[in-house]
């Protein structure tokens, strides 16, 4: 009986040591990601602080970039992301409504779909970027344009977009699809009213992940949207995003670190803000559309 007992006491403490250990590494290994965004933070608060200023986001680039502002550069990179979004989002959610919804789970065409978006979800961006300057520039004569450069990315978030939003739509639980058929809601009003706001969570992280990767894009942009920094006047006109400005004056201007650091800390920012738009937004969305 005493020895019984003693090891229960044993394998009790073992488990107690082995939950600490691991919660140990988890506090570890978060402590670690946030570290290394607070150097990189740190680093360009440091070097771009300074440089960063009023003027500096309302004027236009000069001597190409190291004196001015970036304010051109700003309106072509949101003219770039509302042609991305514009293009992006209504196919996205279009294809995992269709995936979630109106599919068998082993259908052939189902898996193939799948499997698309899995394999277009780890083409390096380079590949998007000349696919863009073929297709878009060149077969459908848009040239370098904002307009090429925004399709260019919403082909490259799209398996984002697509798996998120499915993965939110399918997470749901099917007595919720039951209860809206039970009060006579049709397919679409329920996917409005319940299944789409329920996923909202799902739908505002891959926005995140699908903004901020279009947002820090250099190599698909290079090929379709151009260098120019010269102030946009339409869609049709040649633009240079803020990443394609970072890596410009960090690699090409002489004497344009400070501006490179003050424009990456810009981006920073406006991918922060982002992010902080979308949660709210999913947050809004789920509590008005569900709990109301």
């Amino acid at each position: 009986m005493i020895h019984t007992h003693l090891q229960k006491s044993l394998v009790r403490r073992k488990t107690i040591q082995t939950d600490h250990l691991f919660a140990l590494a988890v506090y570890l290994a978060a402590a670690c990601v946030a570290g290394a965004f607070c150097w990189i933070v740190f680093d360009l608060l440091l070097n771009g602080i300074g440089k960063l200023s009023w003027a500096f986001l309302t004027e236009l680039p000069v001597s190409s970039g190291r004196k001015g502002g970036i304010s051109s550069v700003l309106v072509s990179t949101v003219m770039i992301l509302l042609v991305t979004i514009i293009a992006a989002v209504p196919v996205a959610f279009a294809t995992a409504i269709w995936l979630s919804e109106f599919t068998r789970n082993g259908g052939r065409l189902v898996i193939i779909v799948r499997l698309s978006l899995d394999i277009l979800a780890g083409v390096p961006s380079i590949v998007f970027g000349l696919f863009g300057a073929a297709f878009f520039c060149v077969f459908l004569g848009l040239g370098y344009s904002i307009l090429a450069g925004g399709l260019t990315l919403a082909c490259m978030v799209l398996p984002i977009l697509i798996r998120t939003t499915e993965a939110g739509l399918t997470a749901v639980n099917n007595g919720w699809r039951q209860g809206a058929a039970a009060l006579g809601l049709t397919k679409s009003a329920a996917l409005w009213q319940i299944l789409l706001p329920a996923a909202a969570p799902s739908i505002a992280a891959g926005m995140v992940l699908g903004v901020g990767r279009a947002m820090a894009e250099t190599a698909a942009l290079i090929f379709t949207s151009g260098y120019v920094d010269r102030m946009p006047e339409s869609v049709f006109d040649s633009g240079r995003a803020l990443a394609i400005h970072i890596f410009d004056l960090s690699m090409n201007v002489p004497g344009g670190d400070k501006s490179a650091y003050a424009s990456a800390l810009v981006l920073i920012v406006a991918i922060g803000v982002v992010n902080l738009f979308a949660l709210k937004l999913s947050d809004k969305l789920l509590a008005s559309r569900i709990f109301t």
